[in-house]
């Protein structure tokens, strides 16, 4: 199998979309010998922060010495990007190699798996043959009905904060939505959860208390930043001492938070991971298209923010990174996502609106966003594609321009930026 062949098996089951439920992943997993048996786990759940997080804890467990693999989704540019060993993407020969031999396991299956499921056995097989020392696993959709919960009980399972998402799929209520993601606590396991509503949190306690799974809370107040800079934010984390992490914006230093809890929870599970690991680890995180800067001259910032919750946070970081400061907004959105929200949320930071379309099939187009703009007293203006948006946004030169709104065009506005550092959504080891 080639790249070519390797995107037409990928495409070929593109048309099921999501469909919650293990049955398929189990029996395709078991037809491969059931990798997944032979690894250990720190299993990421939630509703924003999942990928952050996940870089953090494998860029440190990575400089602690173990072997670490990496999964997470969506890719920006590449499907490579969602398997990385200690920061390096699997290679296009091993992704086909792995891919053939799912492939095989698939053909004899009567009910085939989604695209996700195919990718998650993917990842996993590889990870076993590579013979990781433990897999840091990002949540797809919710938890419980994920297509990576098929795996054994984790070392950790973490929940990051939560918010309603997906409520025609998760739940309408933060309840429904914490008994998803909860549902990655299995026995044996550790659980750490983020400091979020108390609703939810109550959900994770009943759960943790039903399976007998020990389960901390991160204590925000352990946490004080000592400076930010578009370079970086330094702080300390309980007695941690002086800490740099190159992510940017006060959710990630909450995320920093969550990563360093659950580092403390697999210390007391007998890993071996220095304080010295820990700020090599949190200094080498990198995740991009989360308030990343893509140039300085002009200012020019990348965010994946695409729904209330990511866009709410990115105001927040405009607001403490750039005081003062009007932005020309470069958005695209989906048309399933809650733009009606995100646009009232950056509204007052915004000089005006450059719309774009992003590259899916549940894209709004920047027509349709531009007219709703305009329509509320905004300036706003269309453009055919991204290329053409930055140069646009970039063209009236009066400041900076933060692009926003879905993953979906993360990867087009990146290519725009030739100079900088592409080595995708993974820690730098």
């Amino acid at each position: 199998m080639n790249m070519e062949e390797l995107l037409a098996f990928l495409q070929s089951v593109s048309w099921l979309g999501s469909r919650p439920g293990l049955e398929r992943i189990t029996e395709l997993l078991a037809r491969l010998g059931n990798p997944e048996r032979e690894l250990k786990y720190v299993h990421v759940a939630g509703t924003n922060g999942k990928g952050s997080t996940c870089a953090m804890l494998s860029s440190i467990l990575a400089e602690a010495g173990y072997r670490t693999g990496l999964y997470i989704s969506p890719h920006l540019v590449r499907y490579n990007e969602r398997m990385t060993i200690n920061g390096m993407e699997i290679t296009d020969e091993d992704l086909c190699a792995v891919a053939q031999q799912v492939k095989v396991c698939v053909d004899a299956m009567d009910d085939k798996p989604t695209e996700f499921e195919l990718i998650t056995a993917m990842a996993l097989l590889y990870f076993q043959q590579q013979k990781c020392d433990i897999v840091v696993l990002e949540v797809g959709l919710g938890g419980r009905l994920d297509a990576t919960n098929v795996i054994p009980a984790p070392e950790a399972a973490v929940i990051t904060n939560l918010g309603l998402e997906h409520t025609e799929i998760l739940g309408d209520t933060i309840e429904k939505i914490a008994a998803e993601k909860g549902g990655i606590i299995k026995g044996g396991c550790t659980a750490v959860s983020y400091d979020s509503a108390p609703e939810a949190l109550a959900v994770l306690q009943d759960i943790c208390r039903e399976r007998a799974v020990p389960l901390t809370c991160v204590d925000m107040s352990r946490l004080r930043l000592l400076s930010r800079a578009l370079t970086g934010q330094r702080f300390t984390w309980a007695d941690s001492g002086e800490l740099l992490l190159p992510l940017l914006g006060e959710h990630q230093l909450h995320n920093a938070a969550l990563a360093l809890e659950t580092v403390d929870a697999l210390r007391r599970r007998g890993r071996d991971i220095s304080g010295e690991a820990v700020r090599r680890g949190l200094s080498n995180a990198r995740w991009p298209a989360r308030f990343e800067v893509l140039s300085h001259e002009p200012l020019t910032i990348l965010d994946g923010g695409h729904n209330p919750q990511c866009v709410r946070a990115l105001a927040d970081a405009i607001s403490a990174h750039l005081p003062g400061q009007k932005v020309t907004f470069l958005m695209g959105v989906l048309a399933d996502k809650d733009y009606e929200a995100m646009i009232s949320t950056v509204a007052p930071l915004a000089k005006r609106f450059v719309c774009v379309t992003p590259d899916s099939d549940r894209a709004l187009p920047a027509s349709e966003l531009a007219e709703l703009l305009s329509g509320k007293g905004y300036h706003a203006v269309p453009c055919a594609d991204v290329p053409e948006g930055i140069r646009a946004a970039l063209s009236y030169g009066d400041g900076p321009v933060v692009a926003f709104g879905s993953l979906y065009m993360a990867g087009a506005v990146r290519d725009c930026f030739p100079s900088i550092h592409r080595n995708q959504r993974i820690q730098q080891g």
